[in-house]
């Protein structure tokens, strides 16, 4: 192959993608995974993790069959991590020290509230010169606790994961909301366009769901509570959606040069062909009701790809299940792609199946996204029985569909504004 054919519109490295790994509450690894997403088959169950009585939202995509030491986010974030990389590395033929920077999208970290009461107990009691901080901070001194220490650093997924793939450089880990994952990629993809970098590994994991997360979310009025049955909750652009299902996941993407992997003769997946990311600063957690920010993410992501709106064959939409994102994001789709969109390009939202697993989003969408162009299946969005009138999307309604696609685009626009889009092709010829 010449030099040229290893470049892209603007000169820069062709990005590929060579291995991938995920885990959702599907189950583990990308076989078993893509075969009951493509089953329409949903991971969303009954939480058993913490007492849910009394709580409205009683549902959740949980994945409790990985062993963990101790029972707290960080570890199960970090777990799933470790899993995923494993699997990606296989796939790309990689062993050894990877020898290349890790950026990973991680959940932000708070002791769970049994680890607070636990410190609170043993503190020293209240007093006028001490507040509780003070009083957290004698009672650590006392008795140093580095399992808690250890759940409070931002930074303990990512030092570990490097520590453990031989990765260079020192890891970056973001958290932007739900756009964490592909924001993770975008800046593997932008390491390597720079020519700082020949590979990238790009890492997102979310084993957040507690009490406290779900609470939360539910002030926010953010979570369905349509508990039984639990695979029926999750209904994306469907006339009686009522809110997103949390949930847990991870996924990793090893990044590499075209050139640098057609020279190894690693198998090309899929290239990461654009990406586009732009900020919204409507709300704390609502995004723009008019859909500017997300067009021009979109339009971004095109732009960087240096494609038109015709060459996209596939939308993975975010496609939460909440009345007012699934409502904005239909809107900035039909701005930018006009009547296409109902006629033309199937979208689906995999959050019908697996819940929203919030910073592993991104990532997570990214595999099923290469999936379909590798497999030509296009997975369902199930739960579709009662459309809504007000969006007409060809949503893939609850049966997969054999369909081949040659680049698709994926949405995830995420609380506080932050928005990232991801263009994805086959391998070029």
């Amino acid at each position: 192959m010449s030099n040229a054919a290893f470049k892209d519109h603007l000169g820069r490295p062709i990005i590929a993608v060579t291995g991938m790994g995920v885990i959702t509450s599907l189950g583990q690894g990308l076989q078993d995974n893509w075969a009951a997403l493509t089953s329409g088959r949903s991971g969303i169950h009954k939480t058993t993790r913490f007492p849910t009585e009394g709580l409205s939202t009683r549902i959740s995509g949980t994945v409790d069959f990985i062993d963990v030491p101790y029972p707290n986010s960080v570890e199960r974030s970090f777990a799933m991590a470790r899993e995923t990389t494993t699997e990606a590395l296989a796939q790309a033929g990689l062993s050894g020290d990877f020898a290349g920077p890790l950026f990973l999208a991680a959940p932000p970290v708070e002791p769970e509230w049994s680890a607070r009461f636990e410190l609170a107990d043993r503190a020293p009691p209240p007093s006028a010169e001490a507040d509780a901080y003070d009083r957290f901070l004698t009672a650590m001194r006392e008795r140093p606790d580095p399992v808690f220490l250890e759940a409070v650093q931002f930074g303990s997924i990512s030092e570990r994961l490097s520590d453990h793939f031989g990765t260079r450089g020192l890891p970056v880990t973001l958290s932007t909301a739900c756009a964490s994952g592909a924001t993770a990629i975008q800046l593997g993809v932008e390491a390597i366009r720079q020519g700082r970098t020949d590979r990238a590994l790009t890492v997102a994991t979310d084993g957040s769901v507690s009490a406290e997360a779900l609470i939360r979310f539910s002030l926010l009025s953010a979570l369905s509570t349509q508990n039984d049955p639990p695979e029926k909750a999750s209904k994306p652009f469907s006339k009686d959606r009522d809110g997103f299902v949390i949930a847990e996941g991870a996924a990793t993407l090893v990044l590499e040069s075209l050139e640098s992997a057609v020279a190894r003769g690693a198998r090309v997946l899929g290239i990461l062909k654009g990406c586009g990311e732009k900020a919204d600063h409507f709300h704390r957690t609502r995004s723009s009701p008019d859909g500017g920010p997300a067009i021009a993410t979109i339009r971004a992501a095109l732009e960087d790809a240096g494609m038109d709106e015709g060459g996209i064959g596939y939308i993975n939409a975010h496609g939460t299940s909440t009345p007012e994102n699934d409502k904005m994001e239909y809107g900035a789709m039909l701005a930018v792609f006009g009547d296409r969109l109902k006629d033309a390009i199937p979208c689906s939202s995999n959050k019908s199946m697996i819940g929203h697993t919030l910073t592993a989003a991104g990532a997570v969408e990214a595999v099923f996204s290469i999936q379909t162009m590798l497999t030509g299946t296009l997975p369902p969005t199930i739960n579709h029985v009662n459309p809504d009138p007000t969006i007409v999307l060809d949503v893939v309604p609850n049966v997969k569909r054999d369909q081949q696609v040659r680049a698709v685009l994926s949405n995830s626009f995420g609380f506080g504004g932050q928005n990232a889009s991801l263009v994805m092709t086959a391998e070029p010829a």
